[in-house]
Formats: structure tokens, sequence, C-alpha cells
């Protein structure tokens, strides 16, 4: 699996996007190389933080249009229903730096990292709607609660991106950087030398009172997204977003 690459650096685990050709798109397979590699830090003592970087300009395009449609996700063990279960249960500091685009689920997953440090060019969109589907990954609540719900329901209803500047004025991403890697490195390295489980405990607590409700969304995203997959609507939607592609 060489388009999801693992490296440590010390204590930190790093999950990197490998598909630079295709803007990191991401595929079924990318999707469950990303549950094993988080589930597997989660249980791994030597793995202090995890950090989400990317190879090449882009974080990620978000789902392969092409692959999303030969294997559409609409069963409940899917293995982007695990990448999201991952995410969400993941239990020790979850970082992300950011460059270029992150669309789609690039966007959403952030939702759910406890620090992200993106560079001055990132540019962040959630277009389902444009595509004939609703948002996922539980952002349907953690959006509208991180950035109000008059922002949030312009964005999601538009399909519009935003800036990094905008990003951070909402609270969506910690910090600015030229070099977004290596100050989220920075970041892990300074978490990585505090007690663990005393680092552990703080972010259980901190999400305690969110999360049932946010397992609940994601199921409710879920359940109405299969069923718009297979509406005439999104596959006018997905038809007309191919061919503005050239597919």
């Amino acid at each position: 699996m060489t388009e999801i690459t693992t490296s440590k650096q010390g204590q930190t685990l790093i999950i990197r996007f490998n598909r630079p050709e295709k803007m990191n798109a991401i595929t079924r397979d990318m999707y469950a190389g990303l549950a094993h590699h988080l589930n597997e830090a989660a249980g791994d003592f030597s793995v202090r933080c995890v950090l989400l970087a990317s190879e090449g300009d882009h974080f990620t395009a978000g789902n392969d249009i092409r692959d999303f449609m030969s294997n559409p996700p609409a069963e409940e063990d899917s293995d982007v229903v695990k990448f999201l279960a991952s995410l969400l249960d993941f239990p020790k500091p979850l970082l992300a730096c950011v460059k270029g685009n992150a669309i789609g689920v690039g966007t959403t997953m952030l939702l759910h990292c406890d620090v992200v440090v993106a560079s001055p060019s990132a540019k962040f969109s959630m277009p389902f709607t444009s595509l004939g589907l609703v948002p996922e990954a539980g952002s349907t609540k953690l959006f509208p609660e991180l950035v109000g719900y008059q922002r949030a329901a312009k964005i999601f209803m538009t399909g519009e991106s935003f800036s990094a500047d905008e990003a951070l004025q909402m609270g969506m991403i910690a910090s600015i950087a030229s070099d977004p890697e290596q100050e989220a490195m920075e970041i892990a390295e300074r978490i990585g030398q505090q007690p663990p489980q005393a680092i552990i405990n703080t972010k259980a607590l901190m999400k305690a009172n969110k999360h049932d409700a946010v397992a609940a969304v994601i199921r409710a995203e879920f359940q109405i997204f299969a069923l718009a997959l297979q509406s005439e609507e999104a596959a006018e939607a997905f038809m007309k977003f191919m061919a503005s592609r050239g597919n």
C-alpha cells in the first residue's frame, strides 16, 4: 500500500497521503490503510502523537470520484465508515499539516484533529451538496458548533471554498506557517514530552461531552448519504462534475 505511507520521527507517527499525481484523491484502499494505521497507532505505546501529512502540493482532493462511483460506500462496514470510526475514537493527539487543497473529507477529517497547521495558500471546501450529497464525518454537528450556524450553512449550501486566514479566524486551524509540517512536528514533539496518560485523559475529557452525539450524527449522515448516492439528483451532479473534469 504505497498510496498511504508511514514513517516514525521520535514518538510521532506520520501518516502520509502519497498520491500527488492525483492531488492525493482518496480511494477505498486508501481509506482502509488510514483506518489500519490509526487503529494500530492507538494501541502502540511507542506512538505518542500521529501527524496526517501529504506528498506534493495538496493535502487531498477528497474522494477519488471514479473509484467512489465504482465502489460507493453504501454499507455500514465500508472502509470509509471504518476510517471515520478510527478518527472519532483515536485516543491520542492527532495533528495535521495542510497545504494546497483540502476538499470534502480533506476538510471534514480536520474537525477530528486536535491541532491543525496550514500553509498560507491552503484552501478548504466541503462541496457535498454540489454533488447531490450531504456532508459526512459528523461535520453537520461539529462545523456549526465551531463556526456558528449561519457561516456553516453558507459554506455547506454554496459549496464555496475558504482560505487559511478564514479557517484560522473560524477556529478550524491552530496556526498558519510557511512550513506547516515542520511546525506541526515541533508541536507534536512538545506534546510527546508530556506525561502520556495525562495527555490521553485530557483529550478524552475534552471530547467526552460530544463523542456519543457525534457518533450518532455520523451514523445519520451516512444513512442519508447512502440514499443520496442512489438518487437521480446525485447521478446528474456526478456526471456534470466528471464532464467538467474532462473525464
